[in-house]
């Protein structure tokens, strides 16, 4: 029996208006009390001096391929990379097989996620052109995913008849998958479908980015919806996002902004992405938008491959990478180069994914919220390498990279299940609960 009682001592608290030292004590899976004293009575007493202490990680975007893809990834697999680093939580996107598109396939994939995960769950429920019923029935979900753009089936929702549908007659939150796929299709017939890497970027370009985010704001605005736009890859996305209104949320990942098309040269198809990277004046924009608050949460669209489906030529190479286990290092990466502050990668990668997909308890240190937690490592460095991550696909577009700043324990409701190198046996995570107040 794993104690009741956890006091993590002397570590720098980052809350959500100040970075504080502190003792921080963990009780019945909650955060019970915050600067309690050295001496308070606990099962299990952690040393944390010279570490931080932060919300575990909420990554609103993974696609974890279970059920129907489970040779690139599984739930067990992905949620093992999860806790190593540092992601509390996750919400995952419909385009499994078969799709999470009803009521009932959502129930399903929950019950399969039940008993199997290290870390809290929970799934999106698929828009297509046909299923507003189940729409507006579903609950026990974050939202409704929309995939504008790059997909495939039932999941490709362009047509403005059943997207108006959707965005009138549903209330739970929207988020989408933003490539307008008149453009991508008009742009690969023009280059013949591409026969290198980096055409993957001439094809996915930024005008078929930007006209399918402003399309879709449109109905976000027209309706008063709320709606939150996935993977921004371009600077005019990000322009256009700064005149929108609070309905309006939008996020980045950090292969497009610690990427950009000269990598094609040096990686080929491990960069190879829906919505592509984009050029190192896009990149800057994108950490622009971070900086300046237009773009509010972090997310990895963790979409692993194996890498024999990725060293196939273009354009037969599938679009995805994995990141859930090396996303937090990255941005810890950057406080420690002084181009952020561990604040800022608390409220994107924390706070603001749990508030605006209103998930209870998550996201940040506050007494009563989950005791889902991470200790960090400032100072530690390591190398990202491919034979040492979790992930089923078995390698990181980072790999050879060293970082500074790691994740070295980490909490789910309380009870660890990660600790430098060590990782629970047990599945601690437990079904996301959602407020519907505001939405």
């Amino acid at each position: 029996m794993l104690p009741m009682k956890t006091l993590i001592r002397f570590a720098q608290v980052v809350l959500p208006d100040a970075v504080q030292p502190m003792n921080v004590l963990l009780e019945g899976g909650r955060i019970a009390a915050l600067d309690v004293p050295d001496g308070a009575s606990a099962d299990e007493v952690i040393d944390a001096r010279g570490l931080h202490l932060l919300p575990g990680v909420v990554d609103d975007q993974v696609h974890f391929r279970e059920p129907g893809l489970t040779h690139k990834e599984d739930l067990h697999t992905a949620t093992r990379a999860c806790a190593r680093g540092g992601v509390t939580s996750f919400l995952e996107m419909p385009n499994t097989k078969p799709t999470t598109t009803s009521v009932e396939a959502l129930h399903a994939k929950l019950s399969l996620a039940s008993g199997r995960c290290l870390v809290n769950f929970g799934f999106y429920i698929g828009a297509t052109p046909g299923n507003v019923e189940e729409l507006v029935r579903a609950e026990r979900t974050p939202g409704i995913k929309i995939f504008i753009g790059s997909s495939t089936g039932d999941l490709l929702v362009d047509d403005q008849a059943a997207l108006e549908r959707i965005f009138a007659e549903t209330t739970l939150p929207i988020c989408a998958h933003c490539e307008d796929e008149a453009t991508v299709r008009a742009n690969a017939a023009a280059i013949g479908g591409g026969r290198d890497y980096a055409d993957h970027s001439r094809i996915r370009d930024n005008r078929a980015a930007i006209l399918a985010t402003r399309r879709a704001v449109e109905l976000a605005e027209r309706h008063q919806h709320r709606f939150h736009v996935l993977h921004v890859s371009t600077g005019e996305e990000v322009k256009f996002l700064r005149t929108t209104s609070d309905l309006i949320t939008a996020e980045a990942c950090p292969h497009h902004f610690l990427f950009n098309t000269n990598d094609y040269a040096r990686l080929g198809s491990l960069v190879q992405m829906n919505p592509s990277i984009k050029s190192p004046a896009d990149m800057a924009a994108i950490w622009q938008g971070l900086l300046d608050g237009t773009l509010e949460v972090v997310a990895t669209d963790h979409a692993p491959h194996t890498l024999e489906e990725k060293a196939q030529p273009y354009p037969k190479s599938p679009s995805g990478l994995p990141a859930v286990e090396n996303s937090l290092a990255l941005l810890l990466n950057q406080v420690v180069h002084g181009r952020c502050t561990l604040s800022q990668v608390v409220s994107w990668m924390c706070e603001a994914p749990a508030r605006i997909w209103n998930l209870r308890g998550k996201g940040r240190i506050q007494e009563g919220f989950d005791a889902d937690l991470v200790l960090v490592d400032l100072n530690r460095s390591e190398v990202v390498l491919n034979e040492r991550q979790l992930t089923k696909s078995g390698w990181s577009p980072w790999h050879g990279t060293e970082l500074t700043g790691w994740p070295v324990r980490t909490f789910v409701h309380g009870q660890t299940v990660y600790s430098d190198g060590w990782l629970s046996a047990e599945p601690l995570g437990r079904e996301i609960e959602f407020s519907r107040v505001g939405v």
